[in-house]
């Protein structure tokens, strides 16, 4: 099923629970390092490994340092280099003294890392990203409230839709779970939808951030389509006929 090289790399991941792709290509020299990204994505892909920021864990490590219930912290180790390209894409968008809403995920709170400390008025729903920006001294930061989903880490519910009748956005960053043509931008849970609704319906300009494993995965209630959006960011993975539909509906794709 796996080459001599892929499970040697399974091997060391289960002897170290992690490695670096610089240790891989000590490892194995007669190869390039783009051969070795491409077989940690072939292993991730079979759910053997999850790939971060320069290399991979081992998944049971991931576990035992998480626990089996910490869905959020699994994800957010998910596809970081995708992630991270996205999010230094969308800091071009910023600017600053407006009024800005963050979305919920893990590729949301990535870029939240990368909001200069200037003066901008930031409204979230994620829990993660709101503590991410407390590190940042001259944001002021809002959050929704509302009921707490444990699995995504983020507020929604009446509570959350009374505080977004107060407020005006500028910019909305927004995250989805999937996407298809068909079905648009879904997330799996009912409040969620009805917050990112309401966000899309207030907000001047929309910017979807999404990774390229969330295309062609179908949730269970749909918030946005592709009309509804003025810039799609994703990673160098994006295939090219949904770049061709993003732009026919005139969306700006990067």
């Amino acid at each position: 099923m796996y080459n001599e090289r892929q499970e040697k790399i399974l091997s060391i991941l289960n002897e170290k629970g992690e490695v670096q792709v610089s240790e891989l290509k000590e490892i194995f020299p007669q190869v390039s390092a783009m051969t070795i990204r491409r077989d940690l994505a072939y292993l991730e892909s079979k759910g053997m490994l999850i790939r971060t920021h320069g290399g991979a864990v081992n998944i049971k490590k991931l576990t035992s340092i998480y626990g089996e219930e910490d869905a959020y912290s699994l994800r957010a180790a998910e596809n970081v280099e995708e992630k991270m390209l996205i999010a230094e894409k969308a800091v071009k968008f910023l600017d600053s003294g407006r009024s800005i809403y963050l979305d919920a995920g893990s590729t949301i709170m990535y870029f939240s890392r990368l909001i200069p400390d200037d003066n901008f008025s930031i409204v979230t729903s994620g829990i993660i990203t709101a503590l991410e920006l407390t590190k940042k001294k001259k944001i002021t930061i809002y959050h929704t409230g509302g009921q707490l989903n444990n699995n995504t880490l983020s507020s929604a519910g009446p509570t959350a839709l009374a505080m977004l009748d107060m407020i005006n956005i500028d910019i909305a960053f927004m995250a989805a779970s999937g996407f298809t043509f068909e079905n648009g931008f879904t997330v799996s849970n009912f409040f969620e939808c009805e917050l990112k609704k309401t966000v899309i319906k207030k907000a001047k300009k929309v910017i979807m951030l999404i990774d390229s494993s969330k295309f062609n995965k179908v949730m269970a209630f749909t918030f946005a389509h592709l009309s509804d959006l003025d810039v799609l960011i994703s990673d160098d993975k994006i295939p090219d006929y949904i770049v061709k539909k993003a732009e026919e509906a005139g969306v700006t794709v990067l």
